[in-house]
């Protein structure tokens, strides 16, 4: 069995060489669409004869994408920079840490296990002044400083995460044909969405596909349902103390986003095949009802990966278009967005991962992600038109127009919660159990691991 080798070693086996200006994916100054100044200002920053080690999740194309940004960073600065990418990160970081040899900046895909080492002392802060920043310049700003501000070893709750690329959960997916012929149009709000499910089963059809099949994962998607649910029917703040247990699961908040959940996949009219089927339907074929003649349903509310299992032929904003899955005008806690994200952090204090950190910052750094494929940013001041994918774009301006993000809830639970016991309870809740008492299951559960 292949045994972890220190990240420092892994990287020091890797080829490296500074990119130069004409190895840039895109040439500075060649097309207008780009922040060019951003990349100018980088030059101010003389980082010759510096290496930079970057350690993250990213292997084949992925890794061929971020390393297309970071070419800039080096034709820029004169950094050498040394990016490896593992599908064991989570394993890796902690094993490179706590042998003495981490890289200068680590990237984790989700803000829980940057937490946990960030309270043993491996994380650096971040320049109090990036806080700032991130509060003016991203949408929803104050939600991505929350996400990434731990406590350190010493008890103090400083910044140690940037994000960078990120992804949507809160989507309804459905065809814009099946919507014309119907004469329905795209609801603005929760009450618009329950009114267009109520027409729809008044008109002889099924509103919704759900399925929660996914082998020994069963039961996930519905957890992006409620977590869905509990951002628009509580405070963010709430949605912080459920998803750390201060606010317990079986508290009556909790139990009524599990119902407002219920409201669609209880109501046997609502979903094609009854209530029956929600369980047992794989999330992979559910939304494939949308697509058949008759529609078999007219909406699947699923994240941005979820066109992967789409029909063979299909073409997203023809055959396939989504909308934001609204908020409740009535309750007034504005646009949430449910999602997740990769975040950046310093290991290893060096002059050039602070200067990273401010590479992140800056427009170009975004831009050069979001002109190839894949990327969506928070980043209130970059030039949306670089999107060569509509569809991207479009996906974009929700999270630019979020009011709230917040991070996948049941990622950040122990995993006996947010991986065990809330999958295997949404799927009883599905099949007919009361909220209060799955609820209170869950919550047995977690006390008996604290």
């Amino acid at each position: 069995m292949m045994k972890f080798l220190p990240h420092a070693v892994m990287a020091g086996c890797l080829l490296a060489g500074t990119a130069s200006a004409d190895e840039l994916k895109y040439p500075p100054g060649a097309d207008s669409k780009f922040s060019w100044d951003s990349y100018e200002d980088l030059k101010s920053m003389n980082l010759k004869g510096e290496t930079l080690n970057v350690f993250g999740v990213w292997l084949g194309p992925d890794k061929d994408l971020v390393e297309s940004v970071i070419s800039y960073f080096e034709a820029a600065t004169g950094a050498n920079v040394k990016y490896s990418g593992s599908d064991t990160f989570e394993q890796q970081i902690v094993i490179d840490l706590e042998a003495g040899s981490p890289p200068h900046i680590a990237i984790f895909p989700q803000p829980g296990l940057a937490a946990d080492l960030a309270s043993k002392g491996h994380l650096v802060p971040l320049e109090s002044k990036t806080a700032d920043w991130v509060r003016d310049n991203y949408a929803a700003g104050q939600s991505w400083v929350d996400l990434g501000t731990f406590k350190g070893k010493d008890g103090k709750k400083d910044l140690y995460g940037f994000f960078y690329k990120v992804d949507v959960k809160s989507l309804v997916w459905y065809s814009p044909e099946n919507f014309e012929d119907a004469g329905y149009e795209v609801p603005g709000s929760m009450e618009e969405l329950i009114a267009l499910s109520d027409r729809i089963v008044k008109d002889g059809g099924t509103p919704w596909c759900i399925g929660l099949g996914s082998g020994g994962a069963t039961g996930w998607p519905a957890t992006d349902w409620v977590e869905d649910m509990m951002l628009r029917t509580q405070s963010p703040a709430d949605y912080d103390r459920w998803v750390t247990n201060d606010l317990k699961f079986n508290d009556p908040k909790v139990v009524a986003a599990i119902e407002a959940f219920g409201t669609f996949a209880r109501n046997e009219k609502y979903v094609a095949g009854g209530t029956g089927a929600v369980a047992s339907t794989d999330f992979r074929d559910s939304p494939k009802g949308l697509f058949s003649s008759p529609p078999q349903c007219y909406m699947h509310r699923q994240a941005s990966f979820i066109p992967t299992f789409f029909p063979k032929g299909t073409v997203v904003g023809e055959d396939a278009d989504f909308f934001y899955f609204p908020s409740y005008a009535s309750k007034k806690l504005g646009n949430p967005v449910l999602g997740a994200g990769t975040m950046y952090a310093i290991t290893q204090d060096s002059k050039a991962a602070r200067a990273f950190i401010d590479f992140l910052k800056s427009p170009i750094a975004h831009e050069v992600w979001m002109a190839q494929k894949g990327f969506l940013t928070p980043h209130k001041g970059v030039n949306t038109e670089v999107f060569t994918d509509p569809t991207v774009a479009k996906m974009n301006d929700i999270l630019l127009n979020a009011d709230t993000f917040r991070f996948d809830g049941s990622d950040l639970m122990p995993g006996a919660i947010g991986a065990g016991v809330f999958w295997t309870g949404m799927v009883d809740y599905a099949g007919g159990t009361d909220a209060q008492s799955v609820a209170d299951d869950i919550q047995k559960t977690w006390d008996s691991i604290k």
